[in-house]
């Protein structure tokens, strides 16, 4: 395991050199947002968490799931990151909150389901912090981890192989989720788009 501080201002080094022009960089991805979100299954009413929402690109659709009596949070390391999404009015749909996902300041078994994109590569301790999403989600509660294209498609882009322990294949993920009190329901990667839902057991 990485040292937790170091990780820390790596990532938030990472994301603040990036938070003023994320959106623009990405700017066809709200629907697929929006259909991962659809695959969650929220109903109105639900208690959901985005975790490492960065710019908040998955708020509105989250809102939209729960409507006006659910609770919509948005936790992000990196303050920059959090402007953005208050700059583009996303603070609207829900809760920032400047936190570490790895050690949430919520309740235990306070959320209906949590929603990553992108998160898993960015997690100092895997196991450990999908232990932590377990702790915060009710028992049947759902979580999503996401990513607008698949796996290849991100190795092409990022100029890379996709290797055999590579943290997203579902070989690695299904028993990762299952040690961690997860249960992986559904799993998709293609080039336009990683799912893999999963439901937190009892």
């Amino acid at each position: 395991m990485r040292n937790m501080s170091d990780h820390h201002t790596h990532v938030q080094e990472f994301f603040a050199a990036r938070a003023a022009d994320w959106d623009s960089r990405f700017p066809d991805d709200g629907p697929v947002y929006a259909a991962a979100v659809a695959d969650l299954g929220l109903r109105e009413g639900d208690r959901v968490l985005d975790a490492g929402c960065g710019t908040g690109r998955a708020l509105t659709s989250l809102r939209a799931a729960v409507g006006a009596s659910g609770v919509v949070v948005g936790a992000d390391l990196t303050p920059d990151m959090l402007q953005a999404a208050v700059r583009a009015g996303r603070d609207r749909d829900g809760r920032l909150l400047l936190a570490d996902v790895t050690a949430l300041p919520l309740r235990s078994r306070s959320l209906d389901a949590v929603f990553g994109a992108g998160l898993i590569s960015h997690l100092p301790d895997p196991a450990e912090n999908l232990r932590e999403l377990a702790r915060v989600v009710r028992p049947g509660g759902t979580l999503a981890l996401f990513h607008p294209i698949g796996r290849a498609a991100l190795a092409a882009r990022q100029g890379r192989r996709i290797t055999p322990d590579d943290l997203r294949a579902e070989p690695v993920l299904r028993p990762l989720l299952a040690g961690s009190g997860w249960r992986l329901t559904s799993y998709v990667d293609r080039d336009d788009r990683f799912l893999a839902l999963a439901v937190r057991e009892g």
